[in-house]
């Protein structure tokens, strides 16, 4: 029976099965090898996520006959808000963000032992998008997100993978190292375009074929029409 990859995270996460994005290239990769299962919560932070974590993705997978391959984690985008401008309410310290995180891992691991969980980081933030963009009654002209406070939560994930032993996925670190990342990775100075969403599905591949789940160690589900014996296709689905 096929594993199934979890993606769990904010908006970043559940924009992933829109037309080009991450989740989706994902499920193409895997289609006859692994199910790629979405729990994203557009808004949320980690304070949140920590507390819905038990319900959304360990209960959530339940009615699967066996434990999730892998686990993604990917939040912070909203932490990071600052605490002074219009996204206030979704602000979460950086030392709660952090054990946070930590409470998060810790319950996927005592629920799945065997699980791979994947961090992944906020991405950058271009402050200039984020004025054009920003929504709500307290606009005062000013991002109610920066590249460092992004940076400093970005960190933050990498130090708690460490921590614990996980991989994490760097995308604030790794979309900056291409010129231009601030219109071709981002739409808003926030969420992700297709390319941006190209480069977190190639880091998840090349994570998950680390932890030993890429194609090549996973089976395909069911022969392939090309191994079935035409004049004995039982035989197929009993080998």
């Amino acid at each position: 029976m096929r594993p199934s990859i979890v993606l769990f995270g904010d908006s970043i996460t559940e924009e992933a099965f829109g037309e080009g994005g991450w989740g989706a290239y994902l499920a193409n990769h895997y289609s006859r090898s692994a199910d790629v299962v979405l729990r994203g919560y557009s808004g949320y932070n980690t304070r949140w996520a920590a507390m819905v974590v038990a319900r959304a993705v360990v209960a959530g997978a339940s009615c699967c006959p066996r434990p999730p391959a892998a686990v993604t984690v990917c939040f912070g985008a909203n932490d990071a808000s600052l605490p002074d401008r219009a996204s206030a309410l979704q602000h979460v310290p950086l030392p709660e963000y952090k054990d946070n995180l930590r409470a998060i891992c810790d319950l996927l691991a005592a629920a799945w032992p065997s699980v791979v969980v994947i961090l992944i980081t906020p991405p950058p933030v271009h402050e200039a998008a984020r004025v054009r963009y920003q929504y709500g009654d307290d606009c005062s002209g000013l991002p109610e997100r920066t590249n460092e406070s992004a940076g400093a939560y970005a960190g933050a994930c990498v130090e708690v993978a460490a921590e614990r032993g996980l991989r994490v996925i760097d995308i604030w670190s790794k979309m900056q190292r291409f010129p231009g990342w601030e219109s071709s990775f981002l739409r808003d100075g926030l969420h992700l375009t297709p390319r941006g969403n190209r480069v977190v599905f190639e880091e998840v591949v090349f994570a998950l074929k680390d932890a030993r789940l890429g194609l090549e160690a996973l089976p395909a589900d069911l022969p392939l029409f090309c191994d079935m014996d035409p004049n004995n296709p039982v035989k197929s689905f009993d080998e």
